[in-house]
């Protein structure tokens, strides 16, 4: 096997080296996709209200219409897994994230963003299940599977760059800046992600053995009811954190570095609970993810002083990316040879309840005049997927 030479004298295998670089391509292209094409809207909604004096009703509309994008994105793949292993439509799909992104600060028309936000949520989705497929096949053949864990981080670099970056673009020229900014700044995360992975990954995702959509289904089912409320109950707390730090006396400041702080906890969160999964078991790990986050969104609802953000902040950006990784893993096991749809029926599933979410919590904090009742049920809703985990006898471990 050829080697490369580093310049310490260490000696590294081709396919190493080819690792490498199809999980960093595949981390940028995660950064792109879901750190900043889904979840900029966190971090750039509050000053939507603030300069256009939109309501929260709008602001959960606008992220319900993403989520149903995602939804459809997921659906699609599901009936059509050949898509997964198709550059072609990963490659439209990229490029709709990108221009639906920066694209979002040059209208003020509610149309035109419910629009993008719903195209930009289609794009999410198919690069999501195309880059972790195509990611874990090539990674898997180069007999570095183990290091599937650290590609989801990417979500979480994403959600911590907007976290710094959109306050800075907002004092440039306010919520418009700050999404074209963050269009910007995807365009070159996503040309270096191209750079380093797009002619490494050789993606060969199976599609022969991939059975109709009905078949395996019963192994999964009640793992994705739970997944799906947790998708109910986690993307409130996603979609509007910065929202109702901002509007907490005492606290504004702290708002546009929660998510930050978000990000950062998530960072590395789906290697440690991967790990604790591998010596916990998949059952035990998920219960503990799914009981700390019902636990910081819980916190989130009274939180009036800096420590109590902070434990919000770092218990929902240290969980909610480790149910993610363990859950599509435990699908994964469960459907063996149909891996690829299992990610995408269990993303459909989670995608369901993150479009509900946003619309009924914007619609009951304009109603309630505060997030209270919207928080309480999201962390009940994350409560109830810990008890269906709790009675699927589908787990092995």
């Amino acid at each position: 096997m050829a080697t490369r030479m580093t310049k310490h004298g260490y000696s590294l295998r081709n396919q190493d080296v080819d690792a490498l670089k199809i999980l960093a391509g595949g981390i940028l292209g995660m950064v792109v996709a879901m750190g900043i094409g889904r979840f900029a809207y966190t971090p750039i909604l509050p000053l939507m209200l603030r300069d256009l004096e939109m309501t929260n009703t709008l602001g959960g509309l606008l992220a319900s219409l993403n989520y149903l994008g995602y939804l459809i994105g997921a659906v699609i793949c599901t009936i059509n897994p050949r898509i997964i292993s198709s550059r072609n439509i990963a490659g439209v799909a990229l490029l709709l994230s990108l221009a639906t992104t920066i694209f979002m600060g040059t209208t003020t028309s509610h149309v035109w963003w419910g629009a993008m936000r719903f195209c930009g949520g289609i794009s999410s989705a198919i690069l999501f299940i195309v880059i972790s497929s195509q990611v874990a096949e090539a990674l898997v053949r180069r007999s570095y599977g183990h290091w599937m864990g650290a590609l989801y981080g990417g979500v979480g670099s994403g959600i911590a760059i907007s976290g710094l970056i959109v306050p800075q673009l907002d004092k440039v020229g306010g919520w418009s800046s700050a999404w074209t900014g963050m269009g910007i700044i995807a365009i070159i995360f996503a040309l270096l992600g191209i750079a380093l992975g797009w002619k490494s990954i050789q993606a060969k995702v199976s599609t022969s053995a991939l059975p109709r959509a009905s078949a395996g289904l019963g192994k999964i089912r009640i793992l994705a009811a739970a997944y799906f409320f947790e998708g109910l109950g986690y993307i409130v707390t996603a979609t509007f954190i910065v929202t109702v730090i901002a509007a907490t006396p005492g606290l504004e400041t702290l708002a546009p570095y929660t998510w930050v702080v978000v990000g950062i906890s998530a960072i590395p969160s789906t290697i440690i609970w991967t790990h604790l999964a591998y010596r916990m078991g998949n059952r035990k790990t998920l219960l503990a993810a799914y009981a700390l986050q019902a636990a910081g969104i819980l916190i989130s609802v009274r939180a009036e002083s800096s420590a109590e953000v902070l434990f919000a902040a770092v218990t929902f950006g240290g969980t909610f990316l480790g149910i993610v990784a363990v859950t599509l893993a435990e699908g994964k096991l469960r459907m063996g040879r149909e891996g690829g749809r299992s990610v995408a029926i269990l993303t459909a599933s989670f995608s369901v309840g993150q479009m509900i979410g946003p619309v009924i919590a914007g619609r009951l904090a304009d109603w309630q005049g505060g997030f209270d009742l919207p928080l309480l049920l999201a962390a009940m809703s994350v409560i109830l997927g810990g008890v269906l985990i709790t009675v699927d006898r589908n787990f092995s471990t």
